[in-house]
């Protein structure tokens, strides 16, 4: 898997929307793959603040791409479960957001998510997340 595959994913599978977010690949290795989140006045809130759902689905995409980097090609799966928890606010920079496969059987996939910011390596946002493989 390269970083060029892993972005080329994005169009490929992903929603509109999802692409809107303007994620980049930025880097993988065997467990895990990360994508910046570019800052965006179109994914802000009060306070150039970026928005909680933004940072979600960025989760989850990048979570999808770890598992293709894992697997080395897309394999459908569905979202069976995510736990979210923002740990402090992320404004004026781009997010890292990293992804981590914790298991990935047969059936079910298991990660963690870790967005931090990009300039100052602060985590701002933490996910666990759990994948159905159909």
């Amino acid at each position: 898997m390269t970083l060029d595959q892993l972005q080329s994913t994005l169009p490929d599978y992903f929603a509109p929307w999802v692409q809107a977010l303007g994620l980049r690949a930025e880097g993988f290795d065997a467990d895990s793959v990360t994508l910046r989140l570019p800052q965006s006045d179109q994914l802000a809130r009060a306070g150039n603040m970026l928005c909680g759902q933004a940072m979600m689905a960025a989760a989850d995409t990048a979570m999808v791409l770890a598992l293709v980097n894992h697997f080395g090609e897309f394999r459908p799966c569905t979202t069976v479960q995510m736990n979210t928890s923002f740990l402090r606010p992320l404004s004026g920079q781009d997010g890292l957001v990293q992804a981590r496969i914790v298991r990935a059987g047969k059936a079910l996939a298991f990660g963690e998510i870790d967005i931090r910011g990009a300039q100052d390596g602060k985590s701002v946002c933490r996910a666990s997340t759990t994948y159905a493989l159909l």
